[in-house]
């Protein structure tokens, strides 16, 4: 009787009391730093009134922070001293919506693809509507291009948006001197972009972690230099202009056709408007994306994404078995460059104009938050994390607040989902008679 209450005590065991007094402590040193912190950043504030520029103050705001941070920081203590020791041993809690995203991801993958290619004939659609999505898919291709290098290959890479200018600006140069359409450049652009990878690849083939990261860093700011500076080439500061639109099949969506050609809506018999160019390339960008979403998902099956993966869980495993790193880094670096590279040549098409302010490290910065906090090597993940980073800043009544919000954002998600929101991804290959989680 003893025995089997002495194995059955811990089952039955209440919970051990909160250290109440660490718990405020810690919240209390939180809440300090965030009023260091927030009072000349949030506290004070220029202004001009009938045209004397004045300084007012906001420590209505401050102490509302630094509230906000003290009892966060407190909750998380409490949340995390409730929670039970097998989940501690187990790591994060599982989320729902990983859960569903497990069962149903085939199902929701073509509910949204299905919602995208209808998306222009919803009643509430508007020109605002349309290009907001035509720019969640541009970062869309970003984020899957950059998810080869990071997220299957685990090489960290703080320069991409290199690669992003590359395909843009070779896309302009090649289309505006040479007369090439969008169809002829758009190859031509990856192609470059991927040369630009491979030069890349080539110094950072013994490099790791930290090192990989600041030279990849130099390498997408050698870049900008270079488009700021090369004048003959690039435009320079003025960056380069009457960048030529895509056609249909010879179509041009414009007012009027040049001599020889016709334009879109004198060909089907309709009014022009200016919505039939931006609802053209929506349908453009969201082919671009299917596409790459499609070679991607190939790529992982083939023997060349499964080194990607070896390389990223241990390399010196994967010489041992064969495998030359070598090759395996240069081509994970060229195909995420030339992914990026036709994002960067339809964001070119789409404006019109490209300068070197398009293609700072902001760029590479919120791309890999893409790919981070969706969860590396998660197609969909990439999908969700776009959308999120694209929706925040379209918050005007938070304009002045939302980095501030994108930041916390992603310190919470870093700690209640460290792989990213969608992190569980099935194995790429499995041994004969495993079943599938």
């Amino acid at each position: 009787m003893t025995a089997e209450a002495g194995v059955a005590a811990p089952h039955r065991a209440l919970p051990k009391s909160f250290a109440w007094g660490a718990l405020v402590k810690d919240a209390a040193i939180g809440a300090a730093v965030a009023l260091v912190l927030a009072v000349p950043l949030v506290g004070f504030r220029v202004v001009e009134i009938n045209g004397d520029v004045t300084l007012t103050t906001r420590f209505t705001w401050v102490g509302i922070g630094v509230v906000s941070v003290f009892v966060g920081r407190l909750a998380l203590g409490l949340w995390r001293g409730s929670r039970p020791a097998e989940r501690k041993r187990s790591g994060a809690l599982v989320a729902p919506l990983s859960r569903f995203g497990r069962r149903h991801a085939t199902g929701v993958a073509w509910a949204g693809i299905g919602f995208a290619a209808i998306l222009q004939f919803l009643p509430f659609t508007t020109r605002g509507t349309v290009d907001l999505a035509t720019e969640i898919l541009t970062y869309v291709m970003l984020g899957w291009g950059l998810n080869v290098v990071v997220g299957l290959a685990g090489l960290l890479d703080l320069g991409y948006v290199a690669f992003y200018a590359v395909g843009a600006y070779s896309f302009a140069i090649t289309a505006t001197t040479f007369g090439l359409s969008f169809w002829e450049a758009l190859p031509i652009a990856g192609l470059l972009s991927a040369l630009a990878g491979i030069l890349l690849g080539f110094p950072v083939l013994r490099l790791r972690g930290d090192y990989l990261a600041i030279v990849t860093l130099g390498f997408g700011e050698i870049i900008h230099i270079l488009l700021q500076n090369w004048t003959s080439l690039t435009g320079g500061p003025n960056g380069i202009g009457n960048i030529p639109r895509p056609g249909l099949f010879g179509l041009v969506f414009a007012a009027s056709a040049p001599p020889g050609e016709t334009t879109f809506h004198q060909f089907f018999g309709l009014d022009f408007s200016p919505s039939q160019r931006i609802d053209f390339l929506y349908y453009v960008v969201l082919a671009l994306a299917l596409i790459v979403n499609l070679f991607t998902l190939r790529l992982r099956r083939l023997p060349i994404g499964r080194a990607w993966e070896a390389l990223r869980e241990d390399e010196i495993a994967c010489r041992a078995l064969g495998i030359n790193p070598t090759n395996v880094k240069l081509s994970a670096f060229a195909i995420g460059a030339m992914l990026g590279g036709f994002a960067g040549a339809f964001f070119a098409t789409r404006q019109g104009f490209i300068s070197p302010e398009s293609f700072t490290f902001v760029e590479s910065a919120t791309i890999l938050a893409i790919v981070v906090l969706g969860g590396m090597g998660s197609q969909m993940g990439v999908v969700l994390a776009a959308m999120v980073l694209v929706l925040l800043p379209e918050l005007r009544f938070l304009a002045e607040y939302r980095m501030l919000i994108f930041g916390a954002a992603m310190v919470l998600i870093m700690i209640w989902r460290p792989g990213g929101l969608l992190s569980h991804r099935a194995p790429t290959i499995l041994l004969h008679g495993a079943r599938r989680p």
